[in-house]
């Protein structure tokens, strides 16, 4: 009987230990921001593993297409960028004016392919609280979360972000407005979602008024 009554005992503890489990984790999720969200539904989580990103940026407009090639190490900060033309090589924590050019267009490039971290990662923004809007784009009922950057600090100041996500935390669309400014300076679509060692990459964004788009290849993250 003794054995009965310890065994039940136990077995109350794993129950009640699970249940306290379950309700930590669910308000550890509730406690998370809109931004904090998305940012791991695109697998912030796993930042911490990434020891090189690899990847080509590209535009195509109608028959002319431009891209160049870039390689990252996050833990060291060193960055190579490939074109047809050349290879250059520099760290970011030692950047100098010779490195500048190529420097805005990583930064440029990394926002494309990695906007969602950007909503956790940098410093000096206003981030709103999120609303139903009519995304733009689709015209469909999506979420709406706007990233304003402040007026002072890095290479496009003052500039805002409208994402537009759905329930799920993926971004369908988004609005560029420079300067933040009330019209959109450039609209375009999130689309063609791979996985890479737990990172979520939304591959391709295209314009709806013109032959547009830009797209990422070779993608490669270890």
């Amino acid at each position: 009987m003794k054995k009965l009554i310890t065994l039940f005992a136990c077995a109350l503890l794993i129950l009640a230990c699970k249940s306290d489990k379950k309700e930590s984790l669910t308000e550890e999720l509730k406690e998370l921001t809109p931004a904090e969200k998305i940012a791991n539904r695109y697998g912030f989580q796993n930042w911490n593993n990434v020891e090189h990103i690899a990847f080509t940026f590209n535009v195509t407009k109608d028959s002319s297409h431009f891209q160049r090639s870039w390689e990252w190490h996050p833990k060291t900060n060193d960055v190579v960028l490939i074109t047809k033309s050349d290879t250059l090589k520099y760290n970011r924590n030692k950047l100098d004016d010779t490195f500048i050019n190529a420097d805005k267009a990583f930064i440029n490039d990394k926002y494309w392919l990695l906007a969602p971290f950007n909503l956790v990662w940098d410093s000096g923004t206003t981030i709103s609280e999120p609303e139903k809007s009519t995304a733009p784009l689709s015209n469909k009922q999506l979420n709406k979360l706007t990233l304003t950057y402040s007026n002072t600090g890095g290479y496009t100041p003052g500039d805002a972000y409208d994402f537009y996500y759905n329930d799920e935390y993926i971004i369908e669309e988004w609005v560029y407005r420079k300067g933040n400014a009330p019209q959109p300076s450039m609209m375009t679509t999130w689309e063609d979602n791979q996985e890479f060692k737990g990172i979520l990459i939304s591959k391709s964004h295209k314009k709806t008024t013109d032959n547009w788009e830009l797209y990422f290849s070779d993608v490669e993250i270890k």
